[in-house]
């Protein structure tokens, strides 16, 4: 499968065995502090970093695959030009009808009896919208999950424009309630892929994705999923008397220190929350203009791989939704530069 996927020019990347999250990196990325963009390994190619590392090299390919026959298959979604749409299906409480739909108001005509998952979520977005559920998409690949979700998986026909991926329980950024996106910063699992809670199997006659329609497009960039090029322009406007970059560092360092500190503690650290809170201050801070986007994101993926170097996808999905949430308040450190 992993030479079926680097041939439809879609970078891949092994999957721990029976796993669905990467491969362990090497022992000095793992205890090592570093930027993933500093790292030496993938271009020695060894699979450290996860979706970082992907490639669609037939030769490298073969090297990882035949060290490890076991491993599973991980593809990386933004460089395939990819918006895979992942619902869940998991049981949980079904949170306030404001919240479902994330920035659309859903009235208290509407009947919601019977809602339980993500599938439910977005059938009710493509009814207002006049078209139906992705999830009954006969004409483009979908992969039912072992968890009973299901992967659909579309062709961005624009490369001009880029997804972000984001994690559905945020309620900024969430395309829809137990709705996930995976484009950019983020990897999927491929088919036929075997976990220890099942296959990963495509469903119905389709076996490539077909282009992402028009109005699932204007909803992601409705939701946030398109990074607002008039955010980069309005800080690239601002009078540099206002640009603090040394107050925003001593705002923002020990925000990322708290983060670093939890990789010294396995679970109840708090990583998430921390994670969240220091995101959420770096996008008021790139919305006040005092940093740049892509400082930041590198700053806040080198600080959480350093605390949890497993959970890189994870971790994206956390910086991407506070980013964005962040960014509806700018923020503007005080004290001296």
């Amino acid at each position: 499968m992993a030479r079926w996927c680097a041939g439809q020019g879609w970078p891949v990347h092994p999957l721990a065995p029976w796993q669905k999250t990467p491969a362990a990196n090497c022992e000095r990325c793992r205890t090592e502090r570093h930027a993933v963009g500093d790292c030496t390994c993938p271009a020695a190619g060894r699979w450290c970093h996860g979706f970082h590392a992907a490639t669609t090299s037939a030769a490298q390919i073969d090297a990882w695959w035949t060290a490890q026959p076991r491993f599973g298959v991980g593809v990386s979604c933004g460089p395939a030009d990819l918006v895979v749409i992942d619902v869940d299906a998991h049981a949980a409480d079904v949170p306030d009808r404001s919240r479902l739909l994330p920035g659309i108001p859903i009235g208290p005509e509407v009947t919601l009896t019977g809602l339980a998952t993500g599938f439910d979520t977005l059938a009710l977005l493509a009814a207002l919208r006049g078209e139906p559920s992705p999830a009954d998409d006969t004409q483009t690949l979908r992969v039912r999950t072992p968890s009973g979700g299901l992967h659909i998986w579309y062709r961005n026909p624009d490369p001009g424009t880029r997804y972000r991926s984001s994690v559905g329980s945020s309620p900024r950024t969430a395309l829809a309630w137990q709705v996930d996106v995976r484009s950019d910063g983020g990897y999927i699992v491929a088919p036929t892929t075997r976990t220890t809670a099942g296959t990963y199997t495509p469903v119905g006659e389709a076996r490539q994705p077909a282009p992402l329609p028009g109005w699932l497009a204007a909803d992601l960039a409705r939701t946030g999923h398109v990074p607002s090029e008039r955010v980069s322009q309005a800080v690239q406007e601002l009078p540099r008397a206002r640009r603090a970059p040394k107050r925003a560092g001593r705002v923002l360092e020990p925000l990322l220190e708290d983060v670093r500190a939890c990789g010294a503690v396995a679970e109840g650290a708090g990583f998430t929350e921390k994670l969240n809170r220091a995101a959420y201050t770096a996008g008021g801070l790139v919305q006040g203009g005092h940093v740049t986007e892509a400082e930041v994101r590198e700053q806040l993926l080198e600080a959480a791989t350093h605390a949890r170097p497993y959970q890189e996808q994870r971790s994206q999905s956390i910086i991407n939704s506070a980013l964005s949430a962040g960014a509806q308040r700018p923020f503007h450190p005080r004290g001296r530069s």
